[in-house]
């Protein structure tokens, strides 16, 4: 899960605070900070060098290798430079001993190393190339017996030299109109044009270095590269854009709706509104539908009497004041979602994919879980919530609306959630103060919002396992027992009701099947497989258990075979591992049990620019048929079918409705047809 960016500061080794350092204006590095992963790296058979999505410095992925033996695990990476000229090589760096340096300068070449084993430092070098150097090669390695490192944003400033694509532009600025988006950013040295990129996909290229276009109304995110003959460099940071401020007038209020109810179906139809573009349809006061004809057919959850209102937009967004009001009653009995669709809701905050209101979450999700209580420190346990301000969210409702709106999905058989933790809410419960502080705090919220429950979605540094912790049904981590005792006592003062679902990384669940913890010599990342105890222990209270399958490095399956996220045999692959079970560390006499079909839905990134590891409508249901039905598989045969497997999930609502619903409108009607 990824809530927004956030302003990163690491300890340097003497315990100065230092802020995170922006990438130079003339990084002429390839794949500097690994986000490619090791494209443009060359690294030591040995070292078992990887791009790993956590740790990281910036950006989605960082480098991880492990020195073996007589192998320091080195990767490098041969950059053409200039002769005669200043470089400065920068990285951040974080393990045992890591080193730094260029070789094969012309003149004399550099290192520098850091111990930090716990925290990012920066390290940095200057130096000067020979009269006839055209190439360096700049490395980062580790050192004998001292266990991974993790290298991110390697830059070498300076200067290109010939046949390397240039830096990636600087300066980009952007501006928005009525309907137009202007950019505008700093010319690059050896460039000869420049893609354009939103939202993630290219949507221009020019020789200059201004771009305009007419994207649809909202916020967009824009980058810039430059390129030449020798490839596409790096993209530039990204700016925000919104189209639309300065509005037309809305179009007038549709007329004439009416609304004929059969069991539970009501049909709507209404006059046509001058100037409009498409219509939103409104039930008791919530949207239920967005339509671009002048008709349409909506389900009531439950009979009973339901009015409707109308309201008509055009370009720009701008809604119309509501038609009259029709009132219909409807009469049956809905039949059971048997699959669900769960979906996180960017309640407390705005990001690139824009705000979306209680009350316009569409009917296809069945669980909304609310993004995100975060603790008033790592170790607190005081978890807090509040809606997403004003001024970082325009469109914000009321306190007011926001609950009736919470209510109202209830009433249609929903599910509302607060989800803790997320990308930037690390919770440690380290001590039974911070225990009960977790359980009165986050009962506090479920209290005043009126939820039916808790999501955990605890990421980075939250959970790990202490050495000598092996024993999966007795751990003995403070964290972890804190964090189980808090969850039983919360499932015991609210009943069998209570709703507790999980959100982890595929790092700390099927990773467990290589790793747990520390591992037998204690070299081991201890947060590898760190949820296991938790879920092992919540096995009879938990409701869904949604392993986030994005965002992850290759893991291993049943089948002794790495799997990469983006495919459907890694969701085939690591959902199988759930619910077939699987030994922990290989170790056939100490196996994590398989979960109930009912308890599991598959983890999904809503859009390719929600997440890495975005998969297709097409490979997603593929993998789905592959669990339920035993069809449509591929390499990867699993150990049984699943027909009960409960649903899917994804970060994020938003995205999803940024992405024009493609996520909840096709998979709603891929379950539905499942039974």
């Amino acid at each position: 899960m990824r809530a927004r960016l956030a302003t990163v500061a690491v300890l340097a080794v003497g315990g100065a605070m230092l802020s995170a350092t922006p990438a130079h204006a003339a990084d002429i590095a390839a794949n500097s900070g690994f986000e490619d992963g090791l494209t443009g790296w060359s690294c030591s058979a040995s070292s078992g060098a990887a791009a790993v999505s956590s740790p990281v410095h910036t950006g989605s992925k960082a480098l991880q290798a492990t020195p073996a033996g007589s192998d320091t695990a080195r990767c490098q990476q041969v950059v053409a430079v200039k002769p005669g000229s200043s470089y400065s090589l920068s990285a951040w760096v974080r393990g045992g001993y890591v080193f730094l340096g260029a070789a094969g300068t012309g003149t004399t070449d550099v290192s520098t190393w850091a111990s930090s084993p716990s925290a990012y430092t920066r390290l940095t070098q200057t130096f000067t190339t020979g009269p006839s150097t055209r190439t360096v090669t700049i490395y980062v390695n580790g050192w004998y017996g001292q266990g991974a490192y993790q290298a991110d944003d390697v830059v070498l400033d300076g200067p290109p030299g010939e046949g390397q694509a240039p830096p990636a532009p600087t300066g980009l600025t952007g501006t928005g109109g009525v309907t137009t988006a202007t950019l505008r950013w700093n010319a690059v040295e050896g460039a000869t044009g420049y893609n354009v990129y939103r939202g993630g996909t290219k949507v221009g290229a020019v020789t200059g270095t201004t771009y305009s276009e007419n994207p649809p109304p909202g916020s967009h995110q824009y980058q810039v590269t430059a390129t030449n003959a020798a490839g596409e460099s790096s993209r530039s940071t990204a700016v925000p854009v919104t189209v639309g401020n300065d509005q037309p007038p809305p179009p007038p209020a549709p007329t004439g709706l009416t609304g004929t109810a059969t069991g539970l179906s009501v049909a709507l139809k209404w006059t046509a509104s001058p100037t409009a573009t498409g219509y939103n349809l409104y039930r008791g006061g919530a949207k239920v539908a967005t339509v671009t004809g002048t008709s349409h057919t909506d389900v009531t959850p439950a009979a009973g009497s339901y009015t409707y209102q109308v309201k008509a937009f055009h370009t720009s967004g701008v809604e119309s004041g509501g038609s009259n009001t029709a009132t219909v009653r409807t009469e049956g009995t809905p039949p059971p979602r048997n699959r669900l669709l769960i979906g996180y809701l960017h309640a407390s905050f705005a990001n690139g994919s824009g705000y979306v209101r209680m009350a316009d979450v569409p009917n296809e999700w069945d669980v909304v879980n609310l993004s995100f209580g975060e603790p008033t420190s790592v170790t607190s346990g005081d978890i807090r919530f509040r809606q997403c301000p004003a001024a970082e969210c325009p469109n914000v409702e009321s306190e007011a609306e926001f609950i009736a709106a919470i209510r109202a999905k209830q009433a249609a058989g929903k599910k509302v959630l607060i989800s803790i933790g997320g990308q930037n809410g690390q919770v440690q419960l380290t001590t039974a103060a911070a225990r009960d502080t977790f359980v009165s705090s986050v009962s506090a919220i479920i209290d005043k919002y009126g939820l039916d429950g808790l999501d955990i979605d605890f990421e980075g540094h939250s959970l790990y396992l202490d050495n000598g912790d092996t024993n999966l049904a007795n751990p003995t981590t403070p964290v972890i027992v804190n964090l189980i005792a808090a969850l039983k006592a919360l499932k015991a003062k609210y009943g069998a009701k209570f709703v507790l679902t999980m959100a982890p990384e595929t790092f700390f669940v099927q990773l467990g099947y290589q790793f747990y913890g520390p591992g037998p010599n204690g070299a081991a990342d201890r947060r590898s497989a760190a949820y296991l105890p938790v879920i092992h222990a919540m096995r009879d209270d938990l409701t869904l258990l949604h392993v986030q399958d994005y965002n992850s490095g290759p893991i291993t399956g049943l089948d002794n075979q790495y799997h990469t996220m983006g495919t459907h045999d890694f969701h085939v692959a690591m959902t199988d591992m759930l619910l077939a079970g699987f030994p922990i560390m290989g170790n056939p006499n100490n196996v994590f049990p398989a979960l109930r079909q009912e308890q599991v839905a598959i983890g999904l990134p809503a859009a390719p620019w929600a997440g890495n590891g975005f998969t297709t409508v097409a490979e997603v249901q593929k993998a789905f048929d592959c669990l339920a039905k035993g069809t449509n598989c591929g390499p990867y045969k699993p150990k049984g079918v699943y027909p009960n497997l409960r649903g899917l999930m994804t970060w994020s609502i938003n995205w999803d409705k940024y992405n024009g619903f493609e996520f909840s409108r096709s998979h709603r009607a891929y379950l539905n047809g499942l039974g």
